[in-house]
């Protein structure tokens, strides 16, 4: 008689990119996965993101020298960033912790992990929709950064050099080469720089949406319900309780985003995560035809043309998980949008949205085993880079959770970095 053994069995919280794509990668080995979520999968950042896929971002958000440029983007009211007076005190320890990480010692390592993440990570896309049957939803576009000129393109040098030094391919450009790639663009950008090789999702909510249904499809489960926190027995995670009941699994892995670290709080894990709120506008009736993502890099503002329409996303706010949108903060997406596209059809409507990112001080995310408990198993804390890094990072837990060897050491994105 053949003796069929019991297929382990994990519990992944958060229904996100990030946590479908390590059901998906789990699954296909042939465990039993559940995917907990209070909403629908693919909603937030999934859904809300710029849509490309940015292996060469191997810069990490604090560069030598951002301290010297904090305080004028904070004294802009239209800048890409913003940290309103009520949220100085709560964001003060991870702003530290972010300055700290700027130095160039650290930056160094930073990006030298982040190139590990990034390399492999189109291809980890490419892979899974060719395997679900949906490679349409990914495009190699190549991806256009431009500038006012070549001074304000100065301010970034540093980090052009990382990415040159890892092997970006990297095309400087004058305005007449910018418009023979994107004729819109306004003559207030005279200078950019293209990068051929990378790519974009045509519609980041249909891709979750696809890899959600497949696996529902598959046999795995979808809990409609909010993790509270995390069953113990002795040294080993064993469950998960939430607003409906205990669930018991062997494996626990939190994808639970900007929410991870108050789950892990109980656990004794001080994790310094904080929410990048971050917004977009869709417009349906544009009146732009791009062929690629292209960033206004001056603004830090995506204009991605989506299935949807064209979405300008971008700017940075402190603020929090629980209060809502700062509605001025969309009004510089439609400004600067409008000086970089000045045929853009400001008088459209256009659907507006923010999302919460889950970011770490040293733009790296938390990746691998949960050194002090057994069963436990971390995803999360991607920043910007979340639906880029999502396949890869998916695959990568996979490996460590079935007792494979990862395909490149996870110690860089260990949780216990931020112990000490």
């Amino acid at each position: 008689m053949t003796n069929h053994a019991t297929p382990s069995h994990a519990i992944i919280i958060g229904a996100g990119i990030v946590g479908l794509y390590t059901a998906f990668y789990l699954h296909r080995a042939g465990w039993r996965v559940q995917v907990m979520d209070r909403g629908e999968a693919g909603m937030g950042c999934s859904a809300g993101n710029a849509g490309a896929l940015s292996s060469a971002s191997v810069a990490p958000l604090g560069m030598p020298g951002i301290v010297r440029q904090a305080p004028r983007m904070l004294l802009d009211p239209s800048g890409p960033l913003s940290v309103p007076p009520y949220y100085w005190l709560a964001a003060a320890p991870w702003l530290l912790r972010f300055i700290q990480a700027s130095r160039p010692d650290h930056v160094a390592a930073i990006s030298q992990a982040l190139k590990q993440l990034l390399e492999p990570a189109i291809d980890s896309h490419q892979q899974a929709m060719h395997h679900l049957g949906h490679e349409g939803l990914i495009q190699i576009t190549g991806q256009l950064h431009v500038y006012p000129d070549e001074k304000a393109a100065s301010k970034d040098s540093a980090g052009w050099a990382l990415r040159r030094q890892h092997g970006a391919q990297v095309e400087k450009l004058n305005h007449q080469e910018i418009c023979s790639l994107e004729p819109q663009i306004g003559p207030h950008y005279q200078f950019g720089y293209f990068m051929p090789d990378q790519g974009m999702v045509v519609n980041p909510l249909r891709q979750a949406q696809t890899i959600a249904a497949a696996l529902a499809a598959g046999g795995v489960e979808f809990l409609r319900d909010e993790a509270l926190t995390l069953k113990v027995d002795g040294q080993r995670v064993t469950g998960v309780e939430s607003r409906q009941g205990i669930y018991h699994a062997d494996h626990v892995v939190v994808c639970a985003g900007a929410w991870s670290s108050k789950l892990l709080a109980c656990l004794g894990y001080k994790i310094p995560l904080e929410t990048q709120r971050g917004y977009h506008l869709t417009l349906p009736d544009s009146g732009i035809a791009l062929s690629r993502p292209v960033v206004a890099a001056d603004r830090k503002i995506f204009v991605t043309p989506m299935e949807a329409g064209l979405r300008l996303a971008g700017t940075v706010e402190f603020g929090g998980l629980s209060r809502g949108p700062t509605p001025r903060r969309l009004e510089p997406l439609l400004r600067y949008g409008k000086l970089l596209l000045p045929e853009l059809n400001t008088s459209a409507q256009a659907q507006s949205w923010m999302g919460h990112r889950p970011c770490l001080p040293d733009s790296l995310p938390v990746l691998g085993p949960a050194k002090k408990f057994g069963g436990l198993w971390l995803n999360f804390g991607h920043g910007h880079l979340g639906l880029t890094m999502s396949a890869i990072s998916g695959q990568l837990l996979s490996q460590a959770i079935r007792g494979q060897a990862p395909m490149i050491d996870l110690a860089p994105y260990a949780a216990e970095r931020f112990q000490a």
